[in-house]
């Protein structure tokens, strides 16, 4: 006997369900059967002209095919059963796909809003270096990580090579000692990790071999220091207090081939596009400006932006989007800044509320990490183009002012005014494969009195 659903009254068995209802398997019914045999009853039933009907035997055997090959197999569609419940649905034909099922796989979730998730950063840094007489001075550029996994850093008038592999620290130049005026103002690696370009507040910019430690060239024309240096190949662009950038070849000896006089104040800030065909140049006159490579020489610029409030020295070329470059302006301004470099047009801005000193685009994800000066000297990671923050990385003292990317892209080193260096691992290496750790020893005991590790 079966009872209402919700029947309160209806006796209970203890410790057993008794199912009220059977509900069929939808998967497993013949429905193509049920509707034939529901026609062929009343067809009978009232259809007095078929009844009536003789059937010859080669329409007998038509019938006998049709209910074969639409009904079932052997024919058998009075027998068969019109509601099934427990029996599997059929597995489909090799190579068989459905259509609306694809369909439905790739919307699915298009309509959902799942709650956003970000990747562990690690809040502390994997390693401390102190870096004494690390120049308190904002439009200065003192730190560079090269492509042979080598971290160059100027501190007052030397410049340090430290082995990101081995832990060894060796002094790569310094400057005339007899010149009390004179100090490291800038450092460049080459992109092919053997040579160094070093901008000198005498308004000089040396070329250094590093296998040899030997400085091979000078590079003269500026009339005030030289604090920002951007290699493309074998050309050097040179940015200086004198307001001129200018360009070198460094193959011939007339090395100058270009002076652009577009900036009215200090050039800080200077970033060759990864493809080469244009360079950003930011400077303490609030401009940011884009050269193309093709007309650089005629010093006509391609795009003059005026968006910044302060100095513009943070520039950073976005790794996936060739025309897509971030720029970070100074307290007065405290914005970060997207730009599409082919037409000029500002794409975004956000403001951090500190003042941007180094931007580093994250090479295997769609983030840009920020490092600050007053009032929190933090570090920031910001999900692109969200612009979501991510973490913030603490423990300077004072503000961060320069940043560097390893050549693996999964670590970044960030120099501050508190006189240290800070190894963070905050890029995922998800695409970068085994990434090479950073490894502890050094082996000059003099050189560790000034370059230490804590």
């Amino acid at each position: 006997m079966l009872h209402r659903f919700g029947d309160e009254n209806a006796p209970k068995t203890p410790g057993k369900a008794r199912p009220d209802r059977f509900i069929p398997n939808r998967s497993a019914l013949d429905l193509d059967i049920a509707h034939y045999n529901l026609v062929k009853e009343n067809a009978n039933a009232n259809d007095l002209d078929l009844a009536a009907e003789v059937a010859s035997p080669s329409k007998e055997e038509y019938k006998k095919q049709l209910a074969s090959n639409f009904l079932s197999q052997d024919g058998g569609a009075s027998s068969a059963k019109i509601l099934a419940f427990k029996s599997k649905a059929p597995e489909p034909p090799a190579g068989m796909e459905n259509s609306a099922r694809g369909v439905y796989t790739n919307n699915a979730g298009a309509g959902v809003k799942s709650k956003k998730t970000f990747r562990h950063v690690p809040s502390a840094p994997e390693r401390i270096l102190d870096a004494p007489e690390l120049i308190d001075d904002y439009y200065l550029n003192l730190i560079d990580w090269g492509s042979t996994n080598q971290v160059a850093v100027a501190l007052g008038c030397v410049v340090y090579l430290w082995n990101a592999d081995s832990g060894d620290i060796q002094q790569l130049c310094q400057t005339d000692p007899n010149n009390g005026d004179d100090y490291v103002t800038s450092v460049q690696w080459g992109g092919d990790g053997k040579h160094i370009a070093v901008g000198t507040n005498d308004a000089e910019v040396q070329i250094w071999d590093v296998s040899r430690l030997k400085q091979v060239r000078t590079l003269r024309g500026h009339n005030a220091r030289v604090g920002a240096l951007a290699w493309n190949g074998t050309q050097l662009a040179t940015g200086s207090r004198d307001n001129t950038v200018m360009m070198h070849d460094v193959r011939i000896r007339e090395h100058r081939t270009a002076t652009l006089t577009s900036h009215s104040q200090e050039v800080c800030g200077l970033k060759w596009a990864p493809s080469g065909n244009q360079l950003a140049s930011g400077g303490n006159d609030n401009l940011l400006h884009i050269w193309d490579q093709n007309s650089i020489g005629n010093g006509t610029h391609l795009h003059r932006l005026d968006a910044h409030q302060a100095a513009v020295k943070a520039l950073a070329w976005c790794p996936f989007q060739s025309n897509l470059l971030a720029s970070g302006g100074g307290t007065a301004d405290r914005c970060i800044k997207f730009w599409n470099t082919n037409t000029g047009a500002l794409l975004n801005s956000i403001d951090t509320h500190s003042q941007v000193c180094s931007l580093q685009w994250n090479k295997h994800e769609r983030e840009l990490l920020s490092s600050h000066g007053y009032s929190q000297n933090q570090l920031c990671l910001w999900k692109y183009p969200t612009m979501t923050k991510m973490a913030e990385l603490t423990g300077h003292s004072a503000r961060v002012l320069h940043m560097a990317q390893s050549p693996d892209g999964t670590t970044v080193v960030s120099a501050a005014a508190d006189e240290t260096l800070r190894f963070w691992k905050c890029f995922s290496d998800s695409d970068a494969g085994k990434a090479k750790k950073l490894k502890d020893g050094a082996s000059d005991s003099s050189v560790l009195r000034r370059f230490n590790f804590r």
